[in-house]
Order: structure tokens, then C-alpha cells, then sequence
């Protein structure tokens, strides 16, 4: 018996993280978004130029450890419930990469509480800043020390 995908169902590979170097670049410069299962490293992107077309789409990395879960059957339901969630939200979220860390804790939540995690995530995702951004202070103000006189 052959089991096939729905087109939308599927995960492509130009939605995945899948170089080390990518992941040690996320986790190297990143924003990190913690909820109660997860932890969320997102490295935003600004507009590519058009020869880079597929980097303006968000792709996402995961990484569920033996320190969650000794057994892969629960490692791979939660790295399952974690991708199914970012199909859902994936239109929806800036281009980027994302790297899901699971929690030691995913791994004694059954998968409504994984996917409401997920949500809360998401829904914090779409409230950063995006990147290149000065923020509310000039970079000189920044950086001199509080009480220092120039």
C-alpha cells in the first residue's frame, strides 16, 4: 500500500533549516521566544535581492533532543506536532529562519498543549521588530555607559 502526501501537507525542503552552518548562524544571532514546551529562535531577514527568491520564505528547524525523551517515538511525535504547526502558520510569519528547541517538558504534554504553545509562540513571532531596526535609542546613546559624561 502506498501512502501519498497532500500537496499542502507536505514539507518541502526549501522550507527547511538544514545546514549546521544555518543552525549555528540562528543560534548565534538570534531572538529567542520561550514558552512552557519550547523555545523559539527566530533570525529575521529583510527583502532579498530577486536572484535569492526562495530565501523570502520562512524555513524552519527543529531540534528535539534524548535529553527531552530517551524513546523516538515521543521525540518524533513532537517534532511532528511542531512542523504541522508551522505549516498552519508559515504564510503568515516574516521570512526567517526558526529553530525549534523542545523542552524537556514537551515530552509529558500531550499534543493539544504542544500546539497551544506553538500558537503562543507564533502569535509573539508577529510582534518583533523587524531586523536592521535602530530601536527607540541612537546607537552612540546606546553604547556609552549610564552616568558618563561626553
Amino acid at each position: 500500500m502506498m501512502v501519498t502526501t497532500h500537496p499542502q501537507a507536505a514539507f518541502p525542503r526549501s522550507l527547511r533549516v538544514r545546514a549546521s552552518a544555518d543552525y549555528g548562524r540562528v543560534f548565534a544571532d538570534c531572538r529567542r521566544v520561550h514558552g512552557k514546551a519550547w523555545r523559539l529562535h527566530v533570525q529575521l531577514r529583510t527583502a532579498q535581492p530577486s536572484g535569492e527568491a526562495d530565501r523570502d520564505v520562512p524555513r524552519l528547524g527543529l531540534a528535539v533532543s534524548r535529553r527531552v525523551s530517551k524513546r523516538a517515538v515521543e521525540r518524533n511525535r513532537i517534532k511532528r506536532t511542531g512542523r504541522e504547526s508551522f505549516r498552519r502558520v508559515a504564510a503568515s510569519l516574516p521570512p526567517g529562519d526558526y529553530v525549534l528547541v523542545a523542552k524537556p517538558e514537551a515530552a509529558t504534554c500531550d499534543n493539544a498543549a504542544l500546539r497551544a504553545d506553538l500558537e503562543r509562540l507564533w502569535a509573539r513571532v508577529a510582534t518583533l521588530n523587524p531586523p536592521g531596526g535602530d530601536g527607540t535609542m541612537p546607537r552612540d546613546a546606546a553604547a556609552a555607559p549610564a552616568g558618563t559624561a561626553s
